[in-house]
């Protein structure tokens, strides 16, 4: 038998999905993550699933070891070499502020000002050599970097997009000194003009590359020793997928690899349901990352700031993060605000419920008091209870009597503000960019996201959330259903009317044989390759640039200015008639895209079997608790997700539980299930609207009262 399997290492929990190619066999498996060595809670993962993992065939793994690095400044020491007069331009960075309204704020670049080191040379814009390379002055530096403990090393020269031959000699002198094989040179890392953007960028790939290897390799001899015989293969920041080797070498693009897995997973869950503009909203235990997507495409972004002054330039989706999960620690301000993270209690100790030794009062907490989480079936902890009274004392001690209130107004009032600070993310990824959020539906995921899905539509009146079959490991089904990409860029900075076109080709071209080179590196089993051909262009004199979708057939001069023409129109609505027009950046994407996945297939394995009229399948709830809505508590049937069939509806108020979350369905909301198992979460008032929960999906009857 042959098994793929995605696993995603969150903050809180690992999670695993794994498919059987032979027979559609699914296994799911949600365990603690494992902070001191993230691979010890992969193993287990695999271990927990049952699986033979010598029958495994495929594993890929989204994970953060890149951006707690950076986040926890937990990287590598790291030494820069740069042009002689560049010394202080990562210090420098643009004119951004740590304070946007103030003078003050503190910022420390990833690489001292000790261990950033200038050499003689001088490389024009144009590529011409005006000063050569001092090579003493490298092994001389290289020595010093060396000498200090330097663990990695950042090479960045001025120009060295246009002409990358003084750092290939820099590289050169390096590997004969350097006690390893952690080189980062900007000319390969990006090649593009903005000196400060490649060289944050480099010295970003050389603080995280060692981690990034230290860790695959570790989890590569862990596997191993389990009897796996095969390569890792990585997601990308862009939401495809890399071989280990390559994820060594450009560690960089593994910051955003887990989130990016997620949004992946929620465009195919939003079309499969009939929703190509969906919001996906992850909430796990740490963070809440959301993102827009259109047409059934991730909105996509060259550049993200991690943290102030810690700016990567590669392709990658966009995405936006706050610190609002199921452990960010509610607290009182020193205003008497109530407060929601972004500090969170992690998987250790973890929310006081948990019963590990937290002691802070967190959203986690706020829906156990509430009723709405089960305190006798945690996710991702079977056999184990919650510890409900100590999570009403941590939030009576932390919360109620410094405010004035009950505890039950005071864990509502966590969970109103946690919503507030989400709802707020979600205007700014839609609203505050021209989107009507009722033309999307929402896709909640992560342990935390299904639990308020209901309060977040109708805090921005989105009329449907689609919460998928396993919300709880839905980036580790972008894991697998996600498809290979490559991504190549080269600077040309020329104006249009001298662009050559055949050396333009050339360049395109180039890219796409190399991409299709690593594409079969990766042994994926792939169904086709999809080429994609940009640019970057503006008008003569503009700082800021426009990203242009290329033709592959048929590329000229006047086709290339046709597709700048309009997509400067979409983004500012007029055309600067008689400016001429500059190419700065040729872009290329290779993808090998992947079989596609059947979702409902997925969950039909765990539906029962019945007979007679399937779509008249009534589900009967199996309890009932008492659950706290707007001020009260309710009397709530509390049903069993794999219970509810195709077509099967329930009204609010109701609890769906399953294995890996929970689902709150408020009282004047109702919640049906499509062909694919999904359960479609609407607002009463907005049934009918239009442009809102017009999915395609089909559904049945029956309705549940």
């Amino acid at each position: 038998m042959a098994w793929i399997a995605g696993v995603d290492v969150g903050g809180t929990f690992t999670d695993l999905i794994a498919f059987n190619t032979d027979t559609g066999e699914v296994r799911v498996v949600k365990t603690p993550s494992t902070p001191g060595d993230q691979s010890e809670g992969f193993v287990n993962a695999l271990t927990l699933s049952g699986i033979d993992i010598s029958e495994i065939r495929w594993i890929i793994h989204g994970t953060t070891v890149a951006t707690n690095a950076i986040l926890e400044r937990k990287g590598a020491r790291v030494g820069l070499i740069t042009t002689k007069g560049f010394r202080d331009v990562l210090e420098m960075r643009r004119r951004e502020r740590a304070q946007t309204w103030g003078l003050w704020g503190d910022y420390i670049p990833l690489v001292p000002r000790k261990w950033r080191c200038e050499v003689t040379e001088r490389v024009l814009a144009d590529g011409t050599v005006r000063q050569p390379l001092s090579e003493n002055e490298v092994e001389e530096v290289a020595r010093y970097l060396v000498a200090q403990g330097c663990d990695a090393v950042a090479v960045a020269l001025i120009h060295s997009y246009a002409n990358p031959q003084h750092e290939q000699q820099v590289a050169e002198i390096l590997r004969k000194v350097w006690p390893n094989e952690y080189i980062s040179i900007s000319s390969e890392i990006l090649p593009e003009i903005r000196e400060f953007e490649r060289t944050s960028t480099t010295v970003v790939n050389a603080y995280v590359q060692p981690k990034i290897d230290l860790y695959l390799d570790r989890l590569s001899h862990r596997l191993a020793d389990h009897g796996f015989q095969h390569d890792i293969q990585i997601i990308q920041s862009n939401g495809g997928i890399m071989s280990s080797s390559q994820a060594r070498r450009r560690a960089v693009n593994t910051v955003l690899s887990g989130p990016a897995a997620g949004v992946i997973a929620a465009a195919q869950v939003g079309l499969a349901s009939g929703f190509d503009h969906v919001i996906s909203a992850d909430m796990g235990g740490t963070s809440f990352d959301v993102s827009l997507i259109v047409n059934g495409q991730p909105a996509m972004q060259s550049q993200q700031t991690i943290e102030f002054g810690v700016v990567i330039r590669v392709p990658m989706i966009e995405i936006t993060t706050i610190g609002a999960g199921g452990g960010s620690i509610a607290w009182i301000d020193k205003s008497g605000m109530l407060r929601i993270g972004p500090e969170s209690a992690g998987s250790y100790p973890g929310p006081v419920a948990f019963g590990r030794g937290g002691t802070r009062p967190t959203v986690t907490d706020a829906n156990v008091v509430l009723g709405r989480i089960n305190p006798n079936q945690p996710i991702g902890s079977k056999g184990k209870t919650l510890d409900v009274e100590g999570a009403k004392q941590a939030i009576e001690r932390d919360i109620a009597r410094p405010l004035g209130m009950d505890v039950y107004s005071a864990a509502e009032a966590i969970l109103k503000v946690a919503v507030s600070r989400m709802a707020g993310a979600l205007r700014l990824v839609s609203v505050e960019r021209g989107h009507d959020p009722r033309r999307f539906a929402l896709v909640p995921f992560g342990g935390a996201g299904p639990l308020h899905a209901a309060a977040l539509i109708r805090e921005c009146r989105i009329g449907t959330a689609v919460i998928p079959y396993y919300p709880g490991i839905t980036s580790a089904l972008g894991c697998i259903t996600a498809n290979v990409q490559y991504d190549f860029l080269r600077t040309i900075n020329r104006s249009l009317a001298d662009l050559d076109i055949q050396e333009t080709r050339s360049i395109l071209e180039h890219f796409t044989i190399e991409g299709r080179h690593k594409l079969e590196e990766s042994n994926l089993p792939l169904v086709g390759v999809s080429v994609r051909y940009e640019a970057d262009m503006a008008y003569e004199g503009q700082t800021h640039t426009v990203q242009v979708t290329l033709p592959i057939e048929n590329l000229t001069l006047e086709s290339i200015k046709d597709a700048f023409e309009a997509a400067y129109l979409r983004e500012f609505g007029q055309l600067l008639r008689g400016i001429p027009i500059r190419v700065q950046t040729l872009r290329a994407s290779v993808i090998g895209l992947r079989p596609a996945f059947n979702l409902a297939q997925m969950a039909q394995q765990h539906w029962p079997k019945i007979t007679g009229h399937d779509n008249e399948f009534l589900a009967v709830p199996v309890a009932k608790r008492p659950v706290y809505f707007h001020g009260e508590f309710i009397q709530t049937p509390v049903y069993r997700r794999e219970q509810l069939l195709p077509g099967t509806t329930i009204k609010g108020p109701a609890i769906v539980e399953q294995e890996d979350t929970t689902i709150v369905v408020e009282p004047d909301m109702q919640a049906t299930v499509d062909t694919c198992g999904h359960l479609l979460v609407s607002l009463l008032d907005m049934l009918g609207t239009e442009g809102v929960g017009d999915s395609n999906a089909a559904v049945g009857r029956g309705a549940i009262h």
